[in-house]
């Protein structure tokens, strides 16, 4: 007689599962929350949306890319989620939205209990750290698809800004500043190129020990992306920051370029700060061109705001107090060529 367990779906471990998580979502609650896990649909108390004059519902999907063959790897699943929500919430943020709740998708070849609480557990304690609520979310095991020990994870995250708060393009003033603020590391972006690279090609272990780095390699893979929701917001509400850009795939330059208007170009001076080790190892290993570096990885700048020159040194100071290193890497100024409009250049060598 043939059962959903035979063919390779076991309905006991996902139970399990959600009882194991339950402790972590728990943690990750906003006043607004309306119930807890196990219905069908996640609630949030709209009516704190009330208080604004003209609400703006902003949104945000994503996921963590090849990272999760890292985590995979050295059976560590506890911090991919903090990859998942700076992803989701980090996107959100740049408009100026305070993100309001998460919604978490793991898909799996099989349910084992402790490794899908440990993925919820990531995801949770980041969404503290961000301030949203964890609302919600789907396991589903797919034998047959994926192997065993695999998984995939993604999200959606829903925040608010008041339409008159709204960050972007349209705010931009010749003469603002670029306030680059610290990554952690390489985030959840470029991993097809990091693995081919150090993992394919060179053949180096992930439990390999990386003088340059201070730790093994797999530990230094596996650093969860940062969070800038908090920061970010506090800089929106605090200094004149007129459009703030998420560094992902595509590099600095790139996504830059999308909250700039087409009249003003930026440019980017490379030796105000100094290019962090693993980027190097990744380029000197795989001899990539600084040129695929800068369009692949964020290369040491995780986040940027534009700010008004005026307000530079508050910026800095206030993202100091939300333990975001920043400074100062370029200027606004308008467009002199046509080849220039709404171009981002860098410049000069790294420190």
């Amino acid at each position: 007689m043939s059962t959903y367990e035979a063919a390779g779906v076991s309905i006991e471990a996902g139970d399990k599962a959600v009882e194991l998580m339950k402790v972590w979502v728990e943690k990750a609650r906003r006043p607004e929350q309306v119930g807890g896990i196990g219905g069908f649909a996640g609630l949030f108390d709209a009516s704190a949306l009330k208080s604004f004059d003209r609400p703006l519902l902003a949104s945000s999907a994503d996921g963590v890319g090849t990272k999760v063959a890292i985590a995979q790897a050295m059976d560590k699943h506890d911090t991919i989620g903090f990859d998942l929500v700076g992803m989701l919430v980090d996107d959100l943020v740049v408009c100026g939205a305070e993100p309001l709740f998460l919604t978490d998708y793991i898909a799996t070849g099989r349910v084992v209990p402790e490794r899908v609480a440990a993925i919820v557990q990531g995801i949770a304690e980041a969404c503290v750290q961000a301030g949203c609520a964890l609302i919600g979310g789907e396991t589903a095991e797919h034998p047959g698809l994926l192997g065993p020990d695999e998984y995939d994870v993604a999200g959606s995250t829903t925040g608010v800004v008041e339409a008159a708060a709204l960050l972007g393009p349209a705010l931009v003033r010749e003469g603002d500043v670029v306030i680059a603020m610290a990554s952690s590391g390489l985030h959840s972006n470029g991993y097809s190129l990091v693995r081919h690279v150090l993992l394919e090609k060179a053949g180096r272990r992930l439990d390999e020990h990386v003088d340059d780095l201070g730790r093994t390699l797999g530990e230094e893979l596996l650093e969860p992306t940062r969070i800038y929701a908090k920061a970010c917001l506090a800089l929106a509400h605090g200094t004149a920051t007129h459009a703030m850009s998420h560094v992902t795939g595509g590099g600095l330059a790139a996504n830059l370029e999308r909250v700039l208007p087409p009249e003003l170009s930026v440019t980017i001076d490379r030796s105000t700060w100094a290019l962090p080790p693993v980027f190097g190892l990744v380029q000197q290993t795989g001899s990539v061109a600084r040129a695929d570096l800068e369009r692949t990885l964020n290369c040491g700048v995780g986040m940027v705001a534009l700010t008004a020159a005026e307000d530079a040194d508050r910026a800095v100071a206030l993202l100091a107090e939300h333990d975001v290193d920043a400074w100062v890497a370029g200027t606004v100024a308008a467009a002199a060529t046509p080849e220039d409009r709404g171009v981002v250049r860098l410049v000069g060598d790294y420190a």
